[in-house]
């Protein structure tokens, strides 16, 4: 399987602008810049959608370990926070945090752990 999305760029680094794109039409230019990734401006930025795919593709992993030990969610809820800091001269990505909070009758804290390490393990984005 292969996706596709897109990015442009016009402009300097702090007054340019950008519009992210993906194949699916889902994001269709949606705007980013400088101050929607490093202060508190209007539109997405990158650390901001590799959160939401990180979540996103947990809670699907998350699905899959529980469907196979035969369990279904009621509901999985799962917040990223990326965290994004100054290395040498530039900027890395050094930590993707998340916190999962999920309704599934039939197992306990310690069996959804156990479970929920796996998803963390079988998740791609992870």
């Amino acid at each position: 399987m292969k996706k596709r999305a897109s990015a442009v760029w016009v402009g300097s680094i702090r007054e340019g602008q950008g519009t992210i794109s993906t194949e699916t039409g889902v994001l269709r230019e949606a705007p980013y810049g400088f101050k929607s990734r490093f202060e508190d401006g209007p539109g997405t930025n990158p650390e901001e959608l590799i959160g939401a795919a990180h979540a996103g593709c947990f809670s699907m992993a998350l699905s899959l370990i529980l469907g196979n030990a035969g369990l279904t969610a009621e509901r999985i809820e799962t917040a990223a926070e990326i965290t994004l800091e100054k290395v040498g001269e530039g900027f890395e990505i050094t930590a993707s945090h998340l916190t999962v909070n999920a309704k599934v009758p039939g197992t306990d804290q310690e069996g959804f752990l156990k479970l929920a390490t796996q998803a963390k393990e079988g998740c791609p984005v992870s």
